[in-house]
């Protein structure tokens, strides 16, 4: 258990991701409209273009790209492909969404044992591969450590959580 739950680098979580984009403008209206992200200040001592948004309790950077006209195109919906997932309270909710927008997405489903995970993916204006799913019905179980199960954390009780873990280790 100790090798599992160690953390050499002492993290505390995610930041933000950066994305590259071929207008900042535009991927600043679908974080904001479509995902329900919203700017932040970003310091002005950069001498690039570029966004910072926030939400559930992590960080987007838009970073306007230096040639957008020889960006890749956006590729056909992959759930293989990288991607970044948000969990959701309403899975029918964002489908009637993504309708209502004239959105193009696909549908998966995962099944482990009883228990079903659904899934939606589609692209940002950049081709990033966004999901959104019900990931936090699947319990999260350590390779090797017995039959602990943890569950994903949720930002009311992931600082429960993880202090849990650490007294166990």
């Amino acid at each position: 258990w100790k090798n599992i739950m160690e953390n050499p680098l002492h993290l505390k979580s995610l930041n933000h991701i950066s994305i590259v984009c071929r207008s900042v403008e535009k991927s600043l209206d679908f974080y904001q409209n479509i995902l329900g992200f919203f700017p932040i200040r970003r310091p002005g001592s950069f001498n690039f273009d570029g966004a910072w948004l926030f939400n559930y309790g992590i960080g987007i950077h838009l970073l306007q790209s230096e040639d957008p006209e020889n960006m890749p195109k956006i590729n056909i919906i992959n759930p293989k492909d990288n991607h970044i997932s948000f969990q959701c309270e309403s899975m029918t909710m964002v489908e009637n969404r993504l309708k209502e927008m004239e959105t193009e997405y696909i549908k998966c489903r995962v099944e482990e044992g009883n228990i079903y995970v659904d899934q939606i993916f589609f692209h940002d204006p950049d081709g990033t591969m966004i999901e959104i799913c019900n990931c936090d019905n699947l319990p999260v179980i350590p390779l090797s450590g017995g039959e602990t199960v943890l569950r994903p954390c949720s930002t009311l009780h992931c600082t429960m959580q993880q202090n849990k873990i650490q007294q166990m280790v």
